[in-house]
């Protein structure tokens, strides 16, 4: 189903995040995962691309495969870094002959061995570009490809200029983006102030915000390296400090937190709420269990796509 269709239908989406499994034995737990989350029936999920397209193969095989098991509209991620027209040209043919009607376009991140790697040999310099490329490519739907993209309500890593920022997201929009899918915050008056600026700016395009339950310290301190820049409330980190090491207290606390940025943002009417899952369905599903939703008729599914 293509994005415009998905919120024609959905007065607010639900969706998931998946990542490529490196294993054999990863594989096959997180296809468990999907099993579990199926019977949410998700508005669309969306499968991540690894660094400088070090899992495209892995990528398209996930996308096609969760497309096929859950029957929802999927997602791949698509990066400008290390990309020639031709890759972006094939990627794209190869999607759309697989019946794929969307694309999350991103700038990307070089992978980390690549020390001495040189942007100006993209074919595709800012995120921008690649969007425009994407919703002109030749699709059987008339509207081409939907395109989604980045947010950030903390800011961007890469620009501190937050006027600059704002301008950025704004070439993204003009070039024909459909929607916005933030990177994941844990304070949601960073998202509603996100959500009026972009108003100011004349970005009329739906805003979905990216939340992902803490359920372990690790994990928050991977995260916290992960997504550069992410800020955690002090009433956050007391809770977590309260739990004195306890990881099922933890989890507890990041559920429950979740659950309240979840509880919020619904009365304040956002477009949709996109799951960062760490291919897991446990935290997913309590929140989903907290938000006292009855069944998956209550957020309703999609055709595959």
């Amino acid at each position: 189903m293509h994005i415009q269709d998905v919120f024609d239908k959905h007065t607010t989406t639900f969706s998931f995040e998946f990542f490529p499994p490196k294993s054999e034995a990863a594989a096959e737990s997180l296809y468990a995962t999907i099993g579990e989350l199926k019977t949410l029936k998700p508005s669309f999920v969306s499968v991540t691309y690894g660094a400088g397209g070090t899992t495209r193969q892995r990528t398209h095989d996930l996308v096609i495969r969760v497309r096929n098991e859950l029957g929802v509209t999927t997602v791949p991620h698509l990066t400008c870094v290390c990309h020639s027209e031709q890759d972006i040209q094939d990627i794209l043919q190869r999607y759309a002959d697989e019946g794929v009607e969307n694309i999350l376009a991103l700038g990307g991140d070089p992978p980390r061995d690549l020390e001495n790697y040189n942007k100006a040999a993209d074919a595709f310099q800012q995120a921008a570009d690649l969007v425009k490329y994407i919703r002109q490519f030749p699709h059987s739907d008339s509207r081409g490809f939907g395109v989604g993209i980045a947010g950030f309500p903390e800011g961007h890593p890469g620009t501190p200029n937050r006027l600059k920022e704002m301008d950025y997201l704004k070439a993204k929009c003009d070039a024909g983006a459909d929607y916005i899918v933030t990177q994941l915050f844990f304070n949601n008056d960073d998202f509603y102030d996100f959500r009026e600026r972009c108003g100011l700016a004349g970005i009329t395009i739906p805003i979905i915000a990216g939340i992902m339950p803490i359920t372990s310290a690790k994990g928050m301190k991977r995260m916290a390296e992960l997504a550069a820049g992410a800020r955690y409330p002090a009433k956050l980190l007391r809770a977590i400090d309260r739990c004195g090491g306890d990881e099922d207290a933890v989890k507890r606390v990041g559920v429950h937190w979740a659950t309240e940025q979840c509880r919020d943002l619904l009365d304040n009417k956002v477009a949709g709420i996109h799951f960062y899952t760490l291919n897991q369905s446990g935290a997913t599903r309590e929140i989903y269990a907290n938000l006292g939703v009855p069944d998956s008729v209550a957020l309703g599914g999609g055709s595959a796509s």
